[in-house]
């Protein structure tokens, strides 16, 4: 059935106008699930699609210093040192982990999901979609934002556009969205050259500034002494970490990029020996990507958040100062000149404006793979078009409520990337758990996240608050989404085994007649009464050869998946039996797919109570009209 149900999607589409054409096409069949088998993505070798998600990771330098300085001041350098320590020993240790568990991007939600079944696992990932939708949405708008806040303080920049710093990125949104509606072929060799480009400039800035530390040798006793103004501080180093401890929660926006890494690992090109069940190659190249990732933006962080805080005045930092939202462009401006600050100001307006890519290429990636299986999302939800339609609508309005603001949209972006790497955490810590001392490290680490996502709720609760709107909103909509898709067949295809096939391909030689049976002791004795009893009430003549067909209730919160049927012989009778989470829509799935193997009507028997009568059907009348209705 599995051809079928991708030939009816096709027929379906190829009988819509040429623009419903082109807006739905694309519907693919391998994200209905976290088990899936192969996608067939386009893959590019590792350090090309670290440049996807480089555009989002590294990005970051666009506006991280500054706000690592308005968090934590002169202890700004500290703070990121011990968030660079996090990054290489916590965030990486775990998505190396989650890389190896789940090697077709589905994440650390599909490893909780798997561990809490039924609905409690299903409301689980649906809040943690919600903070996945609040992680890459605010990506979109937060660096969309950034980039127009380069834009409006260029000194080559129109004035009038510091009164208009919404509709700038609304533009800039809209560009982003555009992009994606014509087609995503494209975004790897953009990133790539987006992100040499701006990796190369950050580079001579970082240099630059590195070197007016070294030669002006009263820039590091001033950074000193602005330490030990710090109240609390008095110039005790215990207090000094104890305080950066506290502050570098602040600091997580340097973190973000981790789950985009996995979530687009299909992307990533593996060996040649690679098969879908043992993507050895596109693990191991995975782990590459984020060990390369993490080491340069450790580097990066660090020497940005010394050469900025040792050289730009304080003040420069508060909003409205010059280095607000861009201490990066500060330097480059102010040390190396106008025309070089401008040619930075344009790659870090390029690269924050795309960073909103690998944001929507880790949605599209991963909301399909969970709504639409559940029944929580229309069956339009598979396919790339009308979800970036969607995506883009809701991130203008984040940037119209927040005023495109960049500080005030740091707070939910924080809150989005702690509570996945949280998450990632403790999935990953009860995944091993039986696996010896290592446990106790994962432990450790998941404590560390769990720290870090509470203070940082703490620190700046309009992120949990965004999050928990869309938390809302989704668990709103998908329960209105079920309800409305609950007339649907909800199997996705049939598979038989080679026993279960032996038998249909025998019975067909004649009317393919089937006696459903509810599932008991399954011996001899209830085949045998089973039978007699149809035989007797809907007239089915002796030397006419039945099977029967057993469906056990399975998880009742799953939506739709694969039916599975094996044969089973017992004694002279032969069996079908299969799992499904609504038996009356397994039948009707069942019949369907043998309608279509052997060309035929099948007759099926079965019964249901009302009251206390009990009324057998024939399957013809009800075979015909499903039939028709498919």
């Amino acid at each position: 059935m599995s051809e079928e149900s991708g030939s009816s999607k096709s027929s379906l589409v190829s009988s819509l106008n040429p623009f419903k054409k082109w807006f739905f096409e694309g519907q693919v069949r391998e994200m209905d699930g976290p088990h899936q088998s192969e996608e067939k993505h386009h893959s590019h070798p590792w350090w090309q699609v670290m440049c996807l998600t480089g555009v989002d990771y590294f990005s970051t330098l666009g506006y991280q210093p500054g706000i690592a300085f308005l968090a934590a001041g002169a202890l700004s350098p500290i703070a990121t040192f011990i968030l660079i320590l996090l990054t290489l020993f916590g965030a990486l240790p775990i998505y190396s982990h989650v890389a190896k568990v789940s090697p077709h991007g589905e994440g650390s939600i599909s490893m909780l999901e798997d561990l809490l079944p039924r609905w409690r696992g299903k409301m689980f990932v649906l809040a943690l979609l919600g903070f996945v939708a609040t992680d890459f949405i605010i990506t979109i708008t937060l660096s969309a934002a950034d980039a127009t806040a380069h834009v409006v303080e260029n000194p080559f920049a129109p004035h009038f556009l510091s009164e208009h710093r919404v509709i700038v990125t609304l533009v800039l949104i809209s560009i982003l969205g555009g992009i994606f509606l014509k087609g995503f072929n494209e975004a790897i060799g953009l990133a790539v050259l987006l992100v040499a480009v701006y990796l190369a400039l950050n580079l001579i800035v970082v240099g630059v500034g590195v070197y007016e530390v070294v030669t002006h040798p009263q820039v590091i006793p001033q950074w000193k002494d602005a330490i030990f103004r710090m109240p609390n501080v008095r110039g005790n180093p215990m207090l000094m970490l104890g305080i950066s401890l506290i502050l570098f929660p602040k600091l997580a926006l340097g973190l973000s990029g981790f789950e985009t890494g996995v979530a687009v690992m299909p992307l990533v090109k593996g060996g040649s020996e690679d098969d879908s069940k043992n993507p050895e190659g596109r693990i191991r190249n995975t782990r590459r990507l984020l060990v390369i990732s993490a080491l340069i933006m450790s580097f990066m962080l660090l020497a940005s958040s010394l050469s900025t805080t040792m050289l730009i005045p304080a003040e420069q930092f508060q909003p409205g100062g010059g280095a607000n939202g861009r201490a990066l462009a500060y330097l480059a401006h102010h040390y190396l000149g106008e025309g070089f600050g401008t040619v930075y100001d344009l790659s870090t307006i390029f690269i924050l404006w795309f960073a909103g890519a690998s944001a929507m290429a880790g949605l599209l990636n991963i909301v399909p793979r969970y709504l639409p299986r559940y029944g929580m999302a229309p069956d339009w939800a598979r396919a790339s078009r009308p979800l970036v339609v969607v995506f883009i609508a809701i991130a203008f309005a984040v940037t119209i409520i927040f005023k495109a603001d960049v500080d005030a949209q740091g707070g939910a972006y924080a809150t989005g990337v702690l509570v996945l790497m949280s998450s990632a955490a403790v999935a990953v810590t009860l995944s091993v758990w039986g696996e010896g001392p290592r446990k106790y490290l994962f432990l450790l680490i998941a404590l560390v996240f769990v720290y870090t996502t509470i203070v940082n709720i703490i620190e700046r609760p309009e992120g949990i608050k965004i999050a928990s709107f869309f938390i809302g909103t989704i668990i709103a909509t998908s329960f209105v989404s079920r309800a409305w898709r609950s007339t649907e067949l909800r199997i996705d295809s049939v598979e038989f085994s080679e026993t279960a096939l032996k038998f249909i391909e025998e019975a067909r030689q004649g009317t393919v007649r089937i006696i459903a049976n509810r599932p008991d002791r399954g011996d001899i004795d209830e085949y045998r009464l089973k039978e007699k009893q149809e035989r007797w009430n809907n007239h089915i003549p002796q030397d006419e050869p039945v099977l029967f067909f057993e469906v056990r209730p399975g998880d009742a919160s799953d939506f739709s998946g694969v039916l599975k049927i094996r044969g089973v012989q017992v004694g002279q009778y032969r069996i079908l039996r299969t799992k499904s989470p609504a038996v009356p829509n397994a039948i009707a799935a069942f019949m369907l797919h043998v309608r279509n193997l052997t060309g035929q009507i099948p007759h099926v028997y079965f019964g249901w109570t009302e009251g206390i009568r009990s009324v057998m059907c024939s399957s013809s009348y009800f075979s015909a009209k499903a039939i028709r209705r498919r």
